[in-house]
């Protein structure tokens, strides 16, 4: 049975990805989580006496942490990351720890293990500001943000390692997601919780901003695919095909939640805001992935999930107060 260690598994793409993992197939999952803000052990409290799933408390940028979780491990899918644009602005620090420093410590303790294959999970948002057409995997990097900057630099310390240790790696990178269990910071959780709390949406500056969703079951997939299939020291996109403008996308939201534009707040645009991210993901295709899931079916199933789960999202939005 392979073994597969999960970092952030905790959080709303690895708890997903976890949770797949039991359900799909036999392998034995091991999840590494510091249990940070946004990871949330209620994630995967379906699964936790799972025979095939071990929870380890630790830290990526922890040698010995990363050491006690990386024994025995065939595969590891490296998800832990500070993630949330605004609080990058805020304080780059954690991010540059967690992104960055985090990232050789798990590749150093997976050479030391001889770990068959490391899976770096990145983000689209490396590639900047897309004007027109889809970016490429050899396209240039262009992050503009500090979240987006460390992403990248943990991405090309990966690959490095690839080429200059021979480590058998490979990085993904993906589109907005959305889904279940996504922390109310995130824009789709935050308008709709927000919207069953009875206030207003924050709507950055023109709403004008265009974002590819993806559901969050489709990009595990296709992380998945990646980690089984993809070449070594190659990197694969994996978008949506959905591209929405932020004002597109709150409509939506608000119509399918019987509400108006009277629920619209217009706030100060975010410095240094991309205005469009849009992903070409044929050279995942070639490997026989496709995403799945219809936005505006996914969109509604977000929001019914969000409305029948109170007790999971009541608590983390007051404990941010």
């Amino acid at each position: 049975m392979q073994k597969i260690l999960v970092t952030g598994g905790c959080g709303f793409i690895g708890s997903n990805f976890v949770r797949m993992l039991l359900a799909q197939t036999d392998m034995e999952v091991v999840n590494l989580d510091l249990l940070t803000y946004a990871g949330n052990l209620e994630n995967l409290k379906d699964v936790e006496d799972n025979k095939r799933y071990t929870f380890i408390k630790g830290d990526i940028a922890n040698k010995p942490d990363a050491d006690k979780a990386m024994k025995g491990v065939d595969t590891v899918i490296s998800f832990a990351a500070e993630s949330h644009v605004d609080n990058s602005i805020n304080d780059s620090e954690p991010f540059i720890r967690t992104n960055v420093s985090g990232t050789k410590v798990m590749l150093d303790c997976a050479r030391k293990n001889n770990v068959e294959r490391f899976c770096q999970i990145g983000t689209d948002e490396v590639y900047g500001s897309v004007e027109k057409g889809a970016s490429t995997e050899k396209d240039r990097l262009e992050p503009r943000n500090p979240y987006s900057a460390t992403k990248a630099a943990s991405d090309l310390l990966a690959l490095s390692y690839a080429n200059t240790y021979g480590m058998n790696v490979v990085v993904t990178r993906s589109s907005n997601n959305y889904g279940p269990y996504q922390y109310p910071e995130k824009v789709i959780p935050l308008f709709v919780t927000n919207i069953l709390e009875g206030k207003k949406v924050p709507l950055y500056g023109t709403g004008t901003n265009i974002r590819d969703w993806l559901h969050v079951d489709d990009n595990c997939r296709g992380i998945l695919r990646v980690a089984e299939k993809g070449k070594k020291g190659e990197i694969y996109n994996i978008g949506g095909g959905n591209e929405v403008t932020n004002i597109d996308l709150t409509k939506k939201i608000l119509k399918l939640m019987g509400k108006g534009g009277e629920s619209i707040e217009r706030v100060a645009d975010r410095k240094g805001h991309d205005i469009r991210y849009s992903l070409d993901s044929s050279k995942l295709g070639k490997l026989g992935w496709a995403p799945k899931k219809n936005f505006e079916t996914g969109l509604k199933e977000t929001i019914d999930w969000y409305k029948k789960n109170e007790k999971w999202w009541k608590p983390l939005k007051e404990k941010k107060k």
